[in-house]
This record gives C-alpha cells, structure tokens and sequence, in this order.
C-alpha cells in the first residue's frame, strides 16, 4: 500500500514540510478529483533546462549558416535568392579573432592571480586570521572539562619540515 505522501515521479517536487491550506471557498469539480495529474502538482521545466535547449539549438542552427555562407558559392547563393551576406574575409578572421580573444583572456586570468598571490618569502602564505596554535582552546571550553580530542589547529612549519625532511634514518 503507498503512503499518503509517496512520489510517484522523480521529477515531481513535492514539499512535505509546508502544507498548502485550502482557501475557504467555492472549488470546482476537476480540483476535488484525486487524480495524479492534477493541475496543481504538474510542475514545468526548469528555466535553466529551457536555457540550455534553446543554447544548443541556437548554436546548432548558428554553426549550420556559418558553414553554408563559408563553403556554399556565391552564385549558388544568389541563385537560392541570398544577395547580401558579409565578406568571405570574415569566414577566417571571425574564428581567429574569437580563439585570440578567448587567448588573451585566459592569460589575463592566470596573470591576475600571480598579481593577487602573495610571494613564497611572505608569512601570508603561512598564517592568515583563521590560524590557530597549538595551544589555544576554545572560548566555551572550561579548563577541568575533559577533552578527548585536541582542538583543531594548525601544524607548525618546522615540525612539518623535521617530519619530511629530517628522518631518523638518515640520522
């Protein structure tokens, strides 16, 4: 036997925590039926999945033109009733023109965060507002209280280096 609040679909969003309350009121005869395909349950597609058919689409149908007007000759073109279309000089220069836009952006970016790292020497790339030492506890902890766990804090760099660094094997 199903429950009372069982999802039939998994596209269906039902809200169990938040009940709608019926309006006082008159209510037609197809709102009273229990049927699964209510009005009110029948939820449509998400814009961002409307988005990205009608994205997809476009670009299909976009890259289509670009190849007729690219490959096709212009007298057939002309034929067909096509008089005006750009210069055949944009054909290369479009995409050369994108490919060296999208180029220099991505070395805008990279140089971007070279600027906004700070250098290895800096004690920035060590501590920070959120560094906590080893011996520091929590405001709420009471000092008799028993702890299982140490509180959380960072490792210092020296004994991170003896650990990599100095083995006891080479000793």
């Amino acid at each position: 036997m199903e429950e009372a609040h069982s999802v039939s679909s998994p596209r269906r969003v039902l809200s169990f925590s938040k009940r709608k309350k019926q309006k006082p009121g008159f209510q037609d005869t197809d709102s009273r039926r229990s049927s699964p395909f209510r009005a009110s349950e029948v939820h449509g597609p998400k814009p961002s999945e409307v988005y990205g058919f009608v994205g997809s689409i476009s670009t299909v149908v976009a890259t289509v033109i670009f190849l007729i007007w690219a490959y096709v000759p212009d007298k057939l073109l002309e034929s067909i009733g096509i008089h005006y279309y750009p210069s055949r000089y944009w054909v290369l220069a479009m995409p050369t023109y994108l490919m060296v836009t999208l180029m220099l952006a991505l070395a805008f970016y990279i140089g971007l965060n070279f600027i906004a790292t700070p250098p290895p020497t800096s004690l920035n790339t060590l501590f920070d507002e959120y560094s906590r030492e080893p011996g520091e506890l929590d405001a709420g902890m009471e000092e008799g209280e028993d702890r299982p766990i140490d509180p959380i804090s960072d490792i210092d760099i020296t004994r991170i280096n003896d650990l990599m660094f100095n083995s006891s094997d080479a000793k």
